[in-house]
């Protein structure tokens, strides 16, 4: 039988052409571990034609998109220098079946530097958590069962789907004072909670949150370090406060993201839906939706217009998502969900990542895609080593 080429393969599966013969031949190639540069070629042959791809049309780029992309499958990195913006995304798109297939047939190679009978201790995080009780005694929440853990007062502590934490009260609160519990949240692990007042609360790996069992004063103030993403139940009467280190959030009512890491290089408010007010040393900021507010280590305040929320909230969601990130900030990721250490040989690779990858993917499958963008990495035991 007569090959098609390549480059009339890609166009007839952007419009939905192929037949099943041609799509097989597609991906046979991909399965060989043959035309690499081949794809690439095509690609920016067809990206050159507007006629083909119509790539100056954002809607028509968006259902190009759309139509490629399997599901659940994660997204190659790219680099800002190679192509342009909307080339990246069709080529992003094609790459990603490439990339799910390949997953998919079988045994692969191990990564760089790594032998074949070599053994390591990484793996995805997971619901878990240890919970701190008013009286300082504990829980272990990832080896608790549902149903209740604990009474405090009136308020029992109950946990429900195998990863979310619950406080269920009977009765008024008796006077008396306020009891707090705290939340701990290791590396490689997450956690939900709903809170006595109804708000609901994910917290990201490495982070705590301390509240009290019963919001009885004129507020509700609760502390985070990390990360967490919070909807709060509506409450006119009562604001909802947020205190992490030197920030104070306000809201009544509103969902909205903190990402408050100590090695990160800001912290971040992000405001989804509804308004807060942040309240920092001697000014205080209102948002918008869309809108997020940073303060760098130095102390630093601006706000950033229109941020892609999707992108911001993709640990709560079940994703890694990046969108030209410092290869330095991907991997402080990987260590926190992954629970690993990172160290460097040599100097660090001046890279950056765009796309997106499921937070249930092996270690050996996010690494290889990151491997996509000429960067090495050597596992040992539960430390991941970046190779130039």
């Amino acid at each position: 039988m007569e090959q098609t080429p390549l480059s009339t393969l890609i166009t007839r599966y952007l419009n939905e052409e192929l037949s099943e013969e041609e799509t097989a031949q597609l991906w046979e190639t991909l399965r060989e571990g043959h035309g690499e540069e081949a794809w690439k070629e095509a690609l920016l042959a067809l990206l050159q034609d507007k006629d083909k791809h119509g790539h100056a049309d954002t809607e028509r780029m968006e259902q190009i998109y759309a139509s490629i992309r399997p599901a659940d499958t994660p997204v190659v990195p790219v680099r800002r220098r190679w192509i342009y913006p909307a080339a990246a995304a069709v080529i992003l798109a094609v790459l990603v079946a490439s990339a799910a297939l390949w997953r998919s047939r079988g045994p692969q190679p191990q990564l760089a530097g790594h032998p074949a009978a070599a053994v390591h201790e990484v793996t995805p995080g997971s619901n878990k958590a240890m919970l701190t009780l008013a009286d300082g005694s504990t829980i272990t929440l990832d080896s608790a069962g549902n149903g209740a853990l604990a009474q405090q007062g009136n308020v029992q502590v109950v946990q429900v789907n195998n990863g979310q934490l619950a406080y269920q009260a009977s009765g008024s609160h008796a006077a008396g004072a306020v009891q707090y519990n705290t939340l701990a949240i290791p590396r490689g692990g997450q956690f939900r909670v709903t809170l006595p007042d109804g708000t609901n609360v994910w917290i990201n790996a490495a982070s705590t949150l301390r509240y009290p069992t019963a919001f009885t004063s004129t507020d509700r103030t609760v502390e985070l370090t990390g990360e967490a993403y919070f909807e709060v139940a509506k409450m006119p009467e009562k604001p909802f406060h947020v205190k992490v280190r030197n920030i104070d959030v306000q809201v009544l009512g509103t969902h909205f993201n903190v990402m408050a890491y100590t090695e990160e290089t800001s912290m971040q408010t992000t405001l989804l839906e509804g308004a807060v007010k942040v309240h920092t040393a001697g000014a205080q900021t209102a948002l918008r939706p869309g809108q997020q507010l940073r303060m760098e280590q130095t102390g630093r305040l601006s706000i950033v217009d229109n941020v892609n929320t999707d992108e911001i909230i993709a640990w709560k969601n079940g994703y890694f998502q990046f969108n030209h990130e410092k290869l330095p900030g991907v991997m402080r990721q990987i260590a926190r969900w992954y629970d690993v250490d990172i160290a460097y040989e040599g100097n660090i690779p001046d890279r950056e990542f765009g796309g997106k990858i499921s937070r249930n993917s092996s270690i050996e499958e996010v690494l290889r895609i990151l491997e996509l963008s000429k960067v090495h990495f050597r596992i040992e035991k539960k430390k991941i080593i970046v190779i130039p």
